[in-house]
């Protein structure tokens, strides 16, 4: 009858509906891992990239940076930039640089005074503007300061001394200094436009995980301190340590060893994960002149604007300098994948003359050349970073070098 009927529907609407509630807790970190890489992919998309890379810390969660007193106030000094520069045997104008690598931000110091500053595509002075792994650099300087302040007793020490998390990873028995170099033998695939990248699983891991989790699922694949491959992991583990060793969140930290004597014109923001966890290894948000306030503290050593010793010189000294044959620069290196050669966290330039930089994807950077007293500071939203990304940063090294030697 037709009561029999109705019940039999209702019965298999029921087991239906149990058989796709299982599906979806089944799958659900699936899903929102998929969800979570086509978020990434959309961050990039051609005519959304400058507005994301001005916004990402207030899209996602983030921790702000209280800025200090006093703000270091920078003099002006416009002068005209070098009109040209010298790459792969062509010259080339400075200009169409600018332009062709998509720069939203470009300021150069010389003798700490603003020679020339300007913004592009939206982007003004006040822009907080995404480091991606400039902010590596920063998590350096930070490593640096809890030594110093002895948080940290040793960079022999192994990493899962102060992120107990570590043991039973790859990372158990692996020396900050190794992952400080990127030597940390971690296998690790850094592709940022193959969606199924460890890269890009952790950048997912950031949107709707745990980043701290994601890196102790990691396996080690060589020797440590024997080949520089960059790992963008070895600085969220550097992120473990450093709360670990000070037991104070990443962004207490940046304020109160950098950002509270940088003399900063602006707040900073960290992002983070759903967990609070901040995203060392690219998260960090600055204003372009603040930016330029941290080049302008590793041309002088250390010392701030005020003359203190925020980092010892033997510190500075040491991140900018390559001091294994892995390490070295060079496109014949057998052990290194990249021809610039590494510190701690900080790049030297093939054929170099003691300048030294931070680089971050689709074109950030802070470059600092002792010699010429010059600090030049870039964002950018580089859309062709993917194919041509690493050309585009050889070739702004030569437009900077340009710069500083005509100042």
């Amino acid at each position: 009858d037709m009561g029999k009927i109705k019940r039999w529907f209702i019965r298999i609407g029921i087991v239906l509906i149990a058989v796709i509630a299982v599906g979806v807790a089944v799958f659900w970190q699936d899903i929102q891992e998929i969800r979570g890489a086509l978020e990434y992919a959309k961050t990039f998309e051609p005519d959304k990239i400058d507005e994301n890379f001005r916004s990402l810390y207030l899209k996602y969660p983030s921790n702000t940076v209280r800025r200090g007193n006093p703000i270091f106030e920078l003099s002006e000094s416009p002068r005209t930039l070098a009109q040209t520069y010298v790459y792969d045997g062509k010259t080339k104008r400075i200009a169409d640089w600018i332009d062709a690598t998509d720069t939203t931000g470009l300021i150069v110091l010389k003798d700490g005074t603003i020679a020339f500053e300007n913004y592009f595509r939206g982007n003004s002075r006040s822009t907080r503007s995404i480091a991606m792994s400039v902010s590596k650099s920063i998590v350096s300087f930070l490593v640096g300061a809890a030594v110093t302040d002895g948080s940290i007793g040793s960079l022999q020490d192994p990493v899962d001394k102060y992120a107990p998390d570590l043991k039973g990873s790859g990372y158990e028995g692996v020396s900050l200094k190794n992952v400080l170099q990127m030597s940390s033998g971690i296998r690790f695939y850094e592709d940022y436009e193959d969606l199924k990248s460890d890269l890009v699983r952790m950048v997912v891991s950031f949107t709707t995980g745990s980043l701290n989790g994601f890196i102790t699922t990691l396996a080690n694949e060589r020797q440590p301190g024997t080949f520089n491959r960059y790992v963008s992991a070895d600085t969220q583990v550097l992120g473990m340590v450093l709360e670990g060793a000070t037991g104070k969140k990443l962004t207490d930290y940046t304020r109160e060893k950098l950002w509270n004597h940088l003399g900063a014109e602006f707040d900073a923001e960290w992002l983070t994960d759903p967990t609070g966890t901040e995203m060392a290894f690219g998260g960090f948000n600055a204003a372009l002149r603040d930016y330029a306030r941290f080049g302008l503290l590793y041309l002088n050593e250390g010392r701030n604007f005020q003359g203190r010793q925020l980092v010892p010189t033997s510190w500075v000294k040491a991140s900018v300098t390559p001091d294994a044959p892995h390490l070295m620069h060079g496109r014949n290196n057998p052990d290194s994948t990249f021809p610039m050669g590494y510190g701690n966290q900080c790049w030297i330039p093939e054929n170099p003359e003691g300048d030294f930089l931070a680089i971050g994807i689709y074109g950030q950077f802070i470059y600092i050349h002792p010699g010429h007293k010059v600090v030049i500071a870039k964002t950018s939203a580089y859309v062709d970073y993917n194919n041509s990304g690493d050309e585009m940063e050889f070739e702004s090294v030569e437009a900077f070098r340009a710069i500083a030697r005509a100042l």
